[in-house]
């Protein structure tokens, strides 16, 4: 296709005058790649050109800091290569490498910085990587989502004035106070900052330990001795006045990122704010329910609760917490109600005259449970494991547990929890067992990796102990690690099962919906994108050995044992926040409807920002899942 017509449909250059495509077509020449041909390799200097694929077809590779060369996207027909860091003058973020004979039209540099200065949409563009559209996109829907839901909500207690909760008298110095001064009060006073304010209390400047770090330790030429608070402090701190609501302050703070807020009343500093003591006072709810699920005796009462998390929910949401903190404070109170039940249930047996057996035990749960992921209506996947006991006392455990097993699965079920479909319960004596039976088990499937081990290992491997003797859920760790070094083509097979099907994205980013059934014109964002972001990362965390359970704890890890690049490792985050916000979103939409909660959502429901959050979210998850194909298909075993 002619370079001009291409560009005239080609973001960001479609909306140019005529005379501009005109320069550009002088400008422009072309050269043609061999196949796996690098046009530029990843941190290579800039070549001063923009590439514009005329025909073939690029792979963009992103090598990991251990090594792992990753093909991260394609580029075909029309599409651009190295526009960045001709904006930025940055080193390539990444590689590109033909995949076949491929031409591009090359266009200088320096023609598109001249452009800027008229049309800057173009430097924007090309400075505006995914990773930041992500983020960009979902703060922006979560601080609309805050204020438009805001009335919606429980009044209590977002609806406290700065005035009520600040801190106060604030602690302060002046402009001329010696550095190593302001270093002695924030020692001596256990704080992180610290106020610089006039004879009036004006606020004029804040000093933090980062700012002592930055510009006073690390510079070689700076002398800690003559130094003032005047030559280290932020000016113009951000500030809010006493009348302030709570709820406004959050999404504020978050909006900055700061972690410190100055109260101001008519130019005074009056008090502080910080996003610690907000923590204390946004999860008051949470922190009330929890304490009522230690106090209450029936499993009516835990059902009561369990129908409040719900409430909990859109209060976390509404003010601008993240989606990650959002689901772990919801993981914590479903672990304490299934805690609870637990006890409850085995206070019934104990009355009734059954005694537990004189065995070390645990109680385990899995999948989105154990990976502290849990959302509003989980249903259950649990199970027991047993010490090696000896073979004489198993007719005594097998009675007790068979009993106890049965009697809680169907509490849970009574007090919110739905009986698992696939049978993964304590109830089911194929997920019960001694330590040496759970070793055959997971033999078994690694060993022989059909579909229905590989699902089941799935679930199972993402366990933690809830109830009983942890050193056995430590033991049992072991027992799985041990068997991926032996066997690791087990990898593979969960691979080609776990991702054997795409992301819901389709050409030109066209939403892929159910076509019939109940779920027509709806996707899943379980199924069809966050699954995918815990599949992928959970395989690289046991090929490595990483004992973290929750993907974003495995993500950090990896990225410290130099499996992931963090530019890779962030996209992931961004993307995996994302969607579980939609879902979370959604599911509470429609508890608060009386339906019961559902991934399952229209793709085109929602409003234009979000369809295009949750399409870039869907691009890095797709991309995620080729890479981890490749690397998982090509690995020696």
């Amino acid at each position: 296709m002619p370079l001009i017509k291409r560009l005239r449909e080609t973001e960001p250059f479609n909306q140019l005058p005529e005379s501009a495509f005109q320069e550009l077509r002088k400008s422009a020449i072309t050269v043609e790649y061999p196949e796996d041909t690098e046009i530029f390799k990843q941190d290579d200097l800039p070549t001063g050109f923009l590439y514009v694929i005329k025909e073939g077809l690029v792979a963009i590779t992103v090598l990991s800091p251990g090594g792992l060369d990753m093909v991260v996207d394609y580029r075909k027909e029309g599409q651009l290569l190295g526009g960045t860091p001709i904006f930025t003058g940055e080193t390539y973020a990444g590689g590109a490498r033909t995949v076949k004979p491929t031409e591009c039209y090359l266009i200088p540099g320096s023609i598109l910085q001249n452009f800027q200065k008229d049309y800057p949409q173009i430097g924007r563009y090309f400075t505006q990587v995914v990773l930041s559209r992500i983020r960009n996109l979902y703060s922006d829907i979560v601080s609309e989502g805050a204020e438009a839901s805001f009335s919606q909500i429980e009044t209590f207690p977002f609806r406290k004035h700065l005035s009520e909760i600040m801190e106060t008298p604030v602690v302060t110095c002046q402009a001329s106070t010696p550095v190593l001064d302001v270093a002695r009060q924030l020692i001596e006073r256990g704080i992180s900052n610290l106020y610089v304010a006039d004879q009036e209390n004006r606020p004029q400047g804040v000093i933090s330990e980062s700012d002592l770090v930055a510009k006073v330790l690390i510079p070689e030429t700076a002398d800690m001795h003559q130094l003032l608070a005047a030559d280290i402090m932020r000016a113009n701190p951000h500030a809010m006045t006493p009348g302030t609501y709570m709820y406004e302050a959050m999404a504020y703070m978050t909006r900055y990122q700061l972690n410190h807020l100055a109260v101001v009343d008519r130019g005074e500093l009056v008090g502080t704010v910080s996003a610690q003591g907000l923590m204390r006072y946004r999860c008051q709810k949470a922190h009330m329910l929890l304490g009522n699920i230690r106090e209450v005796t029936t499993l009516h009462g835990l059902a009561d609760i369990h129908r409040e998390i719900v409430k909990v929910a859109r209060s976390l949401v509404s003010e601008t917490r993240n989606a990650p903190e959002t689901i772990e404070i919801i993981t914590h109170i479903h672990h304490a109600i299934i805690r609870r039940t637990y006890e409850i249930c085995l206070q019934i047996m104990l009355a009734e005259g059954h005694t537990v057996p004189d065995i070390r035990f645990c109680f385990l749960i899995m999948g989105s449970g154990g990976r502290r992921e849990m959302l509003l209506l989980p249903d259950q996947d649990n199970g027991f494991l047993f010490e090696d006991f000896d073979d004489a006392l198993l007719p005594e455990v097998e009675a007790f547990f068979e009993l106890f097993s049965d009697r809680l699965t169907q509490a849970l079920d009574q007090v919110g929890y739905p009986l698992c479909e696939g049978n993964v319960m304590a109830s089911n004596p194929a997920w019960r067992g001694r330590l040496k039976e759970w070793r055959e088990r997971i033999s078994e499937w690694v060993q022989e990796p059909e579909p229905v081990h590989v699902r089941n290992s799935s679930i199972f491997f993402d366990f933690v102990p809830l109830v009983g003797d942890t050193s056995l859920a430590h033991d049992l760790h072991e027992i799985i690690q041990q068997e991926i070094q032996t066997f690791p083509a087990f990898l593979y097979h969960m691979m080609t099962l776990d991702l054997r099907y795409k992301v819901p994205l389709g050409l030109l980013g066209r939403f892929l919906v159910e076509k019939e059934g109940k779920q027509a014109g709806c996707l899943s964002l379980k199924y069809g994108g966050s699954v995918y972001v815990v599949d992928c990362v959970r395989m690289f965390a046991l090929e490595r050995g990483v004992r973290e359970i929750s993907t974003l704890d495995r993500i950090d890890t990896l990225v410290k044992e130099n499996v992931l690049a963090e530019a890779t490792a962030e996209h992931l985050r961004a993307a995996f926040e994302a969607l579980i916000f939609l879902r979370l979103r959604h599911e509470i939409t429609l508890l608060e409807q009386g339906e019961p909660p559902s991934h399952f959502i229209d793709p085109y429901s929602l409003s234009k920002d979000e369809q295009d959050l949750l399409r870039e979210a869907l691009q890095a998850v797709a991309k995620f899942q080729d890479a981890t194909k490749r690397h998982f298909s090509h690995t020696p075993f």
